[in-house]
């Protein structure tokens, strides 16, 4: 064993790039919530992206790791410790044995996700680790963290010249590209969907104009609305398509439905926009009781602010190679 969890947080599971390729057969794509913060973490250890991070939800575990590791938090700020002593975020941090990960007061996000280097000791499922809660599906035995629970690692740090690689490491200065920053601002750009010309004139304003709040009933399959509602000019019934992360569904009583990483695999509800995918991150670290805007922009404008952030990604992970050759060495 590697990592032993003493207190599971409110939600802490593994999650990963998600199990795509398989919604045909009605298999949901699950994942990471918030895909900047998991692959900026597994680049801070070494990671290739397609690694599973532990997602872990407003409170946080306590883990207490019996082997060393290097390992790296990113997204919210949940008040990580090490020992008791506050712990930095965006950063690869040499763990001894015996030492106690916790989390305190949250000061802002909603998921902060935890690599280390060389990953956690999963079995895939139709080609991914991430878990599917409803169908107790990857990840660690398809489930939740629970108290108890022994999490072995792929690749723990030897234990000579621990000291050493923790000073290397801190010592190295690391410079996140403004694309790739933790993002604070309720305003959410979106795309116009399929439907978008079927809802009344008012419906369309409110949406882009009106604040909407997300709902207590939100969670990691969608995020329920709650604000103007949105009205077709005529209501009709429509066949179930394809749904993807970030799709914008209207249900008959007008309050909007985000999809989200554990989607269904079809729906048919009107589609009235999508948001962006590079905003999907900031979504990911809202929650019950928050408020969010919401801006149209093109498609081609969309795909611009992707390409900016896939090249930010890029061009950190070659910043970031010699942290990668002292693991890897190590």
């Amino acid at each position: 064993m590697s990592m032993v969890i003493l207190k599971p947080g409110m939600l802490s599971t593994f999650q990963d790039l998600g199990r795509s390729g398989q919604q045909h057969l009605g298999v949901s794509v699950a994942g990471a919530m918030d895909l900047r913060a998991h692959q900026l973490a597994n680049l801070l250890v070494g990671n290739d992206p397609t690694l599973a991070t532990l997602e872990i939800t407003l409170t946080g575990p306590t883990i207490r790791f019996t082997k060393p590791c290097c390992l790296a938090l990113c997204g919210a700020d949940l008040g990580a410790t090490l020992n008791g002593q506050p712990l930095a975020l965006n950063r690869p941090i040499v763990i001894r044995a015996k030492d106690e990960l916790g989390f305190g007061v949250r000061q802002h996000g909603t998921r902060v996700y935890l690599a280390v280097q060389g990953g956690f000791a999963l079995t895939p499922v139709l080609g991914s680790t991430s878990t599917y809660l409803r169908s107790t599906m990857g990840g660690w035995q398809g489930r939740a963290l629970r108290r108890d629970d022994e999490i072995p690692l792929l690749r723990p740090l030897k234990n000579k010249a621990l000291e050493e690689l923790a000073m290397d490491l801190w010592s190295f200065k690391i410079y996140l590209p403004g694309a790739l920053a933790e993002s604070h601002q309720s305003v959410v750009r979106l795309i116009k969907g399929p439907q978008w010309g079927e809802f009344t004139p008012e419906s369309c304003a409110a949406l882009l104009t009106e604040p909407y709040r997300i709902s207590p009933d939100s969670e990691r399959m969608g995020y329920r609305l709650q604000g103007a509602p949105l009205l077709m000019t005529t209501p009709r019934q429509m066949i179930s398509e394809g749904t993807t992360f970030g799709t914008v569904q209207v249900p008959a009583g007008g309050q909007p439905i985000i999809l989200m990483a554990d989607r269904q695999t079809t729906g048919g509800y009107p589609k009235m926009a999508y948001v962006a995918s590079v905003d999907l991150p900031r979504l990911a670290q809202m929650g019950p009781g928050d408020m969010v805007s919401f801006k149209a922009i093109s498609l081609e404008q969309a795909q611009a602010l992707d390409l900016f952030r896939a090249q930010a990604f890029a061009t950190l992970a070659q910043t970031l190679q010699p942290v990668r050759t002292l693991l890897l060495n190590h």
